[in-house]
């Protein structure tokens, strides 16, 4: 079932084309990698997905519903972690996630519950009553990303979810999206190529605001399962191709 799927979105700034006729899907049950170096226009990308920018051209459908004209039924259906996710720094980890639970309609006991649903999930215990601005990188992330699967949504919209964490975090975190795309539908943004060899199920690779492949991770691995050859050749052909246009 596919439950993330984009026709020809197009989104400039000022003369800026960031992303330029870009269409993909995601069905549930899988996790999709959006690849391509900094500035390929993969947040621009996500932000349009979880209806928090407006594309000037194109369709962007979540869980059925256009994320333009039914914007918030669309969002109901997702959890969206933000590049470089920061905010609320006044509030505890409790306070921020038990905000989060109500901004998505849990009260009281229900809210209660799926607060320590997340907080036990990543291991934030530690943290729950430690203001979000007092936080490392790393701890401050996991808490974001538990505001992400506060309300179980059955879609994700992660951009770089492994940024600030260490080793044995980036490890606990491959583990949980594995599990949780076993009925979800994840699009992750990295630009770490170790990231999607090890957890993706398709890459849509991105350069200069353009969709340059769109693959199953196998078709794009070469002999040893390295994902790196294929993307900097991927990139570099577009770039050169774009320099020579120009």
């Amino acid at each position: 079932m596919t439950l993330i799927d984009t026709h020809d979105l197009s989104k400039s700034f000022g003369t800026h084309k960031a992303v330029s006729s870009v269409s993909f899907s995601v069905a549930t049950s899988s996790i999709v990698g959006l690849l391509g170096s900094n500035g390929a226009g993969k947040s621009t990308t996500m932000r349009i997905l979880a209806g928090c920018l407006r594309p000037d051209r194109g369709r962007a459908i979540v869980a059925g519903c256009d994320v333009v004209k039914d914007r918030i039924e669309a969002q109901r259906a997702l959890g969206y972690l933000p590049e470089a996710a920061n905010g609320f720094s006044s509030l505890t980890v409790a306070e921020f996630l038990s905000f989060a639970a109500e901004a998505r309609g849990l009260h009281a006991g229900s809210g209660r519950r799926a607060v320590a649903r997340v907080t036990e999930t990543l291991e934030l215990g530690a943290a729950s009553g430690r203001q979000l601005g007092t936080l490392s990188k790393g701890w401050r992330q996991r808490a974001w990303l538990a505001q992400a699967l506060v309300h179980e949504p059955p879609v994700l919209l992660l951009d770089e979810p492994t940024d600030g964490l260490d080793p044995k975090q980036k490890v606990d975190l491959r583990a949980l999206l594995k599990r949780l795309a076993r009925d979800r539908a994840i699009l992750m943004s990295t630009h770490i190529v170790e990231e999607a060899e090890e957890l993706c199920d398709r890459l849509v690779v991105m350069n200069a605001g353009r969709v340059v492949a769109d693959a199953a991770k196998g078709e794009l691995s070469d002999a040893a399962g390295r994902l790196a050859p294929a993307l900097i050749a991927l990139i570099s052909d577009r770039s050169q191709t774009a320099s020579a246009a120009a």
